[in-house]
């Protein structure tokens, strides 16, 4: 005698050994015996032999209309040989009954599984909705085979390229989309990125890096809605100053002024005089709502996204031959010691006179002519000499509290695009690239003067009682990085006892919520807790850190990154095949003259610190790669490394910048649920 039973879901037959209350023992052709349920056992039969009926009952399953049996098919509950014998024949044997079970089973739209070879007829709506279902799903396997087969041929469907960036970041891998183009780079054996650059789906590599930044932090669009500028109600009195900024020529959102006061008097006051929107702009109002979705000012060369609309921008920004409102710290200083003797914070209005540009007078304002060693034909020559003379004297303090000294070995870089007046970048336009020496005058006076001012009302704010967000840093170990707060706490890498972000109300929004502080404070003084808008341990302002270090982080990385586009960029329209370069670690080289880190074969074993040159071989503007290996080397390999100074403090976002463009493609496992999507890495 032989049994057809089921075993995890799978059917089984074989030869009966033995037979208890219980169970059988089982022998399958296989030779292996198992033990089996008596409950498990569907079907006893003396022939076929069951390799036989399993093989045609299989066959003959596949014949049986599952609409005709579901109308054969009683209401209550039913066997799968009662089925075989409405459907076939009153007579029906061994294999037709095995292969109504087989077809009942494999059909649970139509019928439901009751355990024990019985089953029950779907309602007739369950049935009509699920053939529906399987209709979509044939219809969708078909649409998914279509599209892979045109992305291997060379061409993108449109539903693909509309989700591109969806489909290579955050896809969802249940999407015909996503399988699609995983489909196709299985047949094609083709990486997803070159075969969706191959089927035309990537416009250029510039708007490929630019619409994905969008797609990540912009998915509703850039454009900001047009809100009026508040006006500033209360009366303010107008400052007895004569204040000056100092930017560059691009700058259109002019946050800070300064003004010298008292020279020759031997105490000299010294003025850092902030952009005051928090005046106007109140929490939880449209313009905050606006500013704190967007969080901050996004920075690349030729455009920039502003968190404030321009209008607003333009009603606060301090313009020259204008009062304009801010907030004011002033310092007294010793003239000849320049050792502090008091601070006071001020609301009012500051006479801006004028608006220097230091792209057009760095090579004037030298260290020489502001220490009078060469004539100072310049604006406030003598007020900026002082300003100088401070911000070398702030320095050297800090840099006493830090323990070493703060370094510039590389200059900073400016990035000009031809032809564009402020416009959205195409992408194929030539760009120059141009150095400022890192700690030139103008740029230590303002340096200065926004740590000082964003050091002592840190300081103020902790004095008030009143809660402020805070960047500290506990020392300047390895991997000791900085991180925000709520309370004040030492700024290792600053060498100041706090350091509050304060001085960029209109490009940084946390700025703004330390400027609405400090207003309580100058308005309240020690009572401003109370009229403060966020309060001690206030789960707000935890709120905005973390949506602020996140959005800060990928608006600087998108910055880094498109920089890097432009720098590449500028080695093929000038034809650049071999660069000067510093060895950094694990194969990283820094270029002497360019803002661009790579890798470079050859470089491995070499100490850090060794001058190479190096011979790029190609780039790759998608992928943002370098292709080089070291040509030569420039210093004598015989010099000990540690003789060799090099900064590589940045080498893990330097080399995180130099790798391939990491994909949301997973190859192995393209029916994964969209919450198991894993990173695949392609270069």
């Amino acid at each position: 005698m032989y049994a057809l039973f089921e075993d995890a879901g799978k059917f089984l037959a074989g030869r009966v050994m033995s037979e208890a209350d219980s169970s059988m023992q089982i022998e399958l052709d296989s030779g292996k015996r198992v033990k089996v349920k008596a409950a498990n056992v569907l079907l006893k039969f003396d022939k076929p032999q069951p390799a036989e009926l399993m093989a045609s009952a299989q066959t003959l399953a596949r014949d049986i209309d599952l609409d005709l049996a579901w109308e054969f098919a009683p209401e209550q509950e039913f066997g799968f040989a009662d089925l075989a014998r409405d459907y076939f024949d009153a007579q029906a044997d061994s294999t037709k009954q095995a292969a109504a079970l087989f077809r009942l089973f494999e059909a649970p739209h139509y019928f439901r599984r009751l355990g024990k070879g019985n089953f029950k007829k779907a309602p007739e709506e369950i049935v009509k909705a699920a053939l529906l279902g399987i209709e979509r799903k044939k219809q969708l396997a078909a649409q998914i085979d279509a599209w892979a087969g045109e992305l291997v041929a060379g061409a993108c469907p449109a539903p693909v390229r509309d989700q591109l960036y969806k489909i290579l970041f955050k896809p969802d891998k249940n999407a015909p989309e996503y399988k699609a183009v995983v489909e196709a780079a299985k047949r094609s054996h083709t990486a997803p990125l070159e075969l969706l650059k191959a089927a035309g789906a990537i416009d250029s590599p510039y708007q490929f890096h630019w619409r994905r930044f969008l797609f990540e932090n912009f998915p509703k669009g850039t454009a900001l809605p047009v809100l009026p500028a508040p006006p500033i109600k209360e009366s303010l009195p107008l400052a007895s100053v004569q204040a000056f900024s100092i930017d560059d020529s691009a700058t259109t959102e002019i946050d800070d002024a300064l003004s010298v006061q008292g020279l020759g008097s031997g105490t000299v006051v010294f003025g850092v005089h902030i952009a005051a929107p928090g005046l106007a702009i109140t929490p939880d109002g449209a313009l905050d709502k606006l500013a704190r979705e967007r969080l901050s000012t996004v920075y690349m060369p030729g455009y920039k996204l502003t968190m404030l609309p321009d209008d607003v921008v333009q009603a606060y920004t301090l313009t020259e031959g204008r009062d304009c409102a801010a907030v004011s710290l002033y310092v007294s200083f010793d003239e000849a010691t320049l050792e502090p003797k008091a601070s006071e914070t001020k609301l009012e209005r500051v006479p801006i006179v004028a608006n220097l540009r230091h792209d057009q007078l760095d090579s004037v304002i030298t260290e020489a002519s502001l220490a009078g060693e060469v004539p100072a034909a310049y604006p406030f020559a003598t007020e900026l000499a002082f300003a100088f003379r401070l911000a070398q004297q702030l320095k050297a303090r800090r840099e006493v509290v830090r323990g070493k000294p703060e370094t510039f070995n590389r200059p900073d870089y400016n990035f000009r695009l031809d032809g564009n007046d402020g416009r959205e970048p195409r992408g194929d336009e030539r760009v120059a690239i141009s150095t400022r020496r890192r700690g030139a005058p103008l740029d230590l006076i303002v340096a200065e003067a926004m740590i000082l001012a964003n050091s002592t009302w840190g300081g103020w704010l902790g004095d008030c009682g009143v809660p402020g967000i805070y960047r500290s840093q506990a020392s300047l170990a390895p991997g000791m990085k900085v991180r925000m707060g709520v309370r004040p706490a030492p700024h290792a890498g600053m060498g100041v006892a706090q350091y509050t972000w304060a001085t960029s109300p209109l490009r940084r929004y946390v700025d703004l919520v330390n400027q609405w502080q400090i207003i309580a404070c100058a308005r309240h003084g020690r009572t401003a807790a109370l009229a403060a808008p966020f309060k001690p341990k206030d789960a707000a302002l935890f709120s905005i850190i973390s949506g602020f270090d996140a959005a800060y982080t990928a608006y600087n990385a998108f910055q880094s990154g498109i920089e890097r586009y432009w720098t590449l960029q500028y080695l093929t329209q000038n034809d650049l095949r071999e660069l000067d370069a510093t060895v950094m670690k694990d194969g990283l080289v820094r270029a002497d003259e360019l803002p661009l880190v790579f890798r470079a074969l050859g470089a491995e074993a070499m100490p850090r610190g060794a001058r190479v040159r190096v011979h790029i071989t190609g780039t790759d503007a998608l992928t943002l790669d370098v292709h080089a290996s070291v040509a030569l080397r420039l210093d004598d390999a015989a010099t000990p490394a540690a003789e060799v100074p090099v900064d590589d403090t940045d080498a893990e976002e330097a080399a995180s910048s130099a790798g391939p463009l990491t994909l949301a493609i997973d190859l192995k496992d393209d029916d994964a649920e969209p919450s198991a999507a894993s990173a695949a890495s392609v270069a």
